[in-house]
């Protein structure tokens, strides 16, 4: 998935670059997008920031009335130590950029919403779904006559359902729903994943702990199981160990 985060105090300004972004990656259906609207860098907007758990895209107006783009991107990188999504600066004041792109913020692009903004973006856009395309690594879903591709690094665990031939992927984003046993899911999978039972594969990475009195398993998204076999615990101590 890729979270589109778009902050400026022009609500009109916001709602076009919305919609102009949206019709580019319409022509990509198998992509999964969410858009974040904000008018400044207010606690919500930092709330989102915090979270590094998907590929995510920064619109950032360089001076609103909540705060200023640069302080924004300073936060992202030096907070939040997220130096791998992509941030964009967007204004209308030309004079900025040298200031913008001499900050050592690792800046994407410097948007002008004044001087030829809709091919400026749209050559963006092209580079950042290279990019997207580039480092993702995932599985492809046909379920109920839709077809989408959900990244790896988004998958939580993925759990049988209960007396059914489906398997239920929970991600960061929500649950999506496979018509296939889990011994087929896990052939598609990566070393981040285990097989901890019949019923339950965890992404390693987004297992926050387990413990073995309990047999529960917590994971990064809130949710728990207890569903790991007798066999599978030990292992999956050593490598929740190993991973942290």
């Amino acid at each position: 998935m890729i979270n589109f985060i778009i902050c400026d105090d022009n609500r009109d300004f916001t709602l076009m670059l919305k919609k102009k972004v949206q019709k580019f990656m319409s022509k990509y259906s198998e992509i999964e997008c969410k858009y974040h609207i904000f008018s400044g860098y207010g606690a919500e907007f930092e709330k989102l920031a915090d979270n590094n758990n998907t590929f995510k895209v920064y619109f950032l107006d360089i001076e609103t009335k909540r705060g200023s783009g640069l302080d924004a991107a300073r936060m992202i990188r030096e907070k939040y130590e997220d130096w791998d999504s992509i941030l964009i600066i967007v204004t209308s004041h030309e004079e900025f950029r040298y200031e913008a792109l001499g900050n050592r913020l690792y800046l994407f692009d410097f948007l002008n919403k004044l001087n030829n903004f809709d091919a400026n973006l749209e050559e963006d856009l092209k580079h950042i779904l290279k990019k997207y395309t580039r480092n993702s690594n995932g599985i492809t879903i046909e379920y109920d006559r839709e077809v989408y591709k959900v990244e790896l690094r988004d998958i939580i665990f993925i759990e049988k359902e209960i007396d059914s031939k489906k398997c239920i992927i929970v991600t960061t984003y929500g649950p999506r729903y496979i018509q296939c046993s889990l011994k087929e899911v896990y052939k598609k999978l990566n070393e981040n994943f285990m097989k901890v039972s019949r019923s339950l594969i965890v992404n390693i990475k987004r297992v926050k702990g387990y413990n073995p009195k309990t047999n529960t398993v917590y994971f990064t998204n809130n949710h728990t199981s207890t569903l790991v076999s007798r066999e599978n615990k030990k292992e999956l101590i050593n490598r929740v160990k190993n991973s942290n």
